[in-house]
């Protein structure tokens, strides 16, 4: 929830204990309230906003989809599970798969259950397209300057998006867009790590240049790097997995559990379809979420499927739960929060709706305490050289022998049965 910094930490200097003292459970509801009037003053007296899909060129072509035919036979309902879209185009040859992921790129390149190198094919071609549709915008003098700048910044980031090599799993340029890329090979991975991220993700921050390890791409990067120096003979793949509409900026949506819900269905969905290895097993899989991710893993959570083992959250604002039994998950959860974080001073308290409930980092909660000795503020997690970024890539490739404990529970790397 990176956008509640804009408050800062209202207890420092004013004289209020802020650790430790009897009145501090007061003050700290004071500040939720506090919190809950800037953000309805800020926003409005209005209900959690429910984010639909605007119309638009995947809309479009959703509707094509559906309204087709192909080889004389009905196109699949796109919200068919995967494993009936994978028997679909089974019953393809090669040409035909090519053909229909250029007729429809929207579609198969975000169509769970499909192969994965045609879907990798189909956003590269829906790419292709976005970008001439950007480049147009840019020179349309119907648009502000503003509208023309903005259809620059997305041209390029389309641009970047389209290197040679890189494996992008979904793309949705609708509204402020959505996106996942893999790092690894997905299809013969062992295990699977998912970068979940949080308030104002979207396209154009996707990846930054000037601070890589604070956007997606670079998180999921940073994490695959990490793993392969870890453990370099087992096979892993991340996924920077930016495809649910989060929140954007200081808001009711921000405090509240509403895009978190509609992106724990997503999620799932996501997970669900991940492909067997090439040896018919089901990757294990590791989530780490940062900031409001954490609010959609904590949503998501009881509904996972078996091949997730572990849930890591860090910068948290709350999982929408008061304690890990009742996430209604077998996955270990894991929790970490650097003492230069800011979303430490955000109330862990749900008032109204808003909010999202107790502090998974602490004792009550039932998570067990990673160190994140060197990471720096909300957005340091993922940088090299950190035990924040080593213990991930440890849970990652399941060597929790090698994860390191916060000195508040020295005893978090015990797993029981673990290799």
């Amino acid at each position: 929830m990176t956008h509640f910094s804009a408050l800062g930490n209202p207890l420092s200097g004013s004289g209020v204990p802020t650790s430790g003292a009897p009145g501090i459970t007061a003050w700290r509801a004071l500040l939720a309230l506090a919190v809950v009037f800037v953000l309805l003053a800020t926003t409005g007296w209005t209900a959690v906003r429910k984010h639909q899909a605007d119309a638009g060129p995947r809309a479009a072509a959703l509707h094509a989809w559906e309204k087709g035919s192909f080889a004389g036979r009905p196109l699949p309902d796109p919200d068919a599970s995967p494993s009936r879209i994978a028997r679909y185009f089974a019953g393809l040859n090669a040409a035909q798969q090519r053909t229909l992921a250029a007729r429809y790129p929207l579609v198969v390149g975000n169509l769970g259950g499909a192969p994965l190198a045609l879907r990798y094919r189909s956003n590269h071609t829906a790419l292709l397209q976005a970008r001439e549709t950007e480049h147009k915008r840019m020179r349309d003098q119907r648009l502000t300057d503003e509208g023309r700048l903005q259809a620059g910044q997305r041209m390029h980031r389309f641009e970047s998006m389209l290197r040679p090599g890189r494996q992008i799993l979904a793309f949705d340029p609708t509204g402020r867009g959505r996106a996942a890329e893999v790092f690894g090979d997905l299809r013969d991975a062992q295990r699977v790590s998912v970068v979940v991220p949080g308030v104002d993700t979207d396209l154009l921050t996707f990846e930054k240049s000037a601070r890589p390890y604070a956007a997606p791409v670079g998180m999921a990067d940073s994490l695959q790097h990490q793993q392969r120096t870890a453990r370099p003979g087992l096979r892993t793949a991340t996924i920077a997995w930016a495809d649910y509409t989060a929140p954007a900026g200081l808001g009711v949506d921000a405090a509240s559990g509403g895009p978190a819900e509609d992106g724990a269905v997503r999620l799932n969905r996501l997970l669900r379809a991940l492909p067997d290895t090439s040896v018919g097993h089901t990757p294990k899989v590791a989530l780490f979420c940062h900031s409001y991710g954490s609010v959609v893993c904590g949503v998501a959570a009881h509904q996972l499927p078996d091949s997730v083992t572990d849930i890591a959250v860090a910068g948290s604002p709350g999982m929408r739960a008061d304690n890990t039994s009742q996430l209604g998950t077998r996955a270990r959860i894991w929790a970490m929060r650097d003492g230069d974080d800011w979303i430490a001073d955000v109330p862990h308290m749900d008032v109204g709706g808003l909010g999202h409930g107790a502090d998974p980092v602490a004792d009550a909660f039932g998570a067990r305490h990673l160190s994140a000795r060197g990471a720096v503020g909300h957005t340091g997690y993922f940088v090299p050289h950190t035990d924040s970024l080593e213990n991930f890539a440890a849970i990652g490739t399941g060597s929790y022998q090698d994860v390191s404990c916060d000195s508040t529970d020295p005893k978090c790397s015990f797993v029981p049965g673990a290799p």
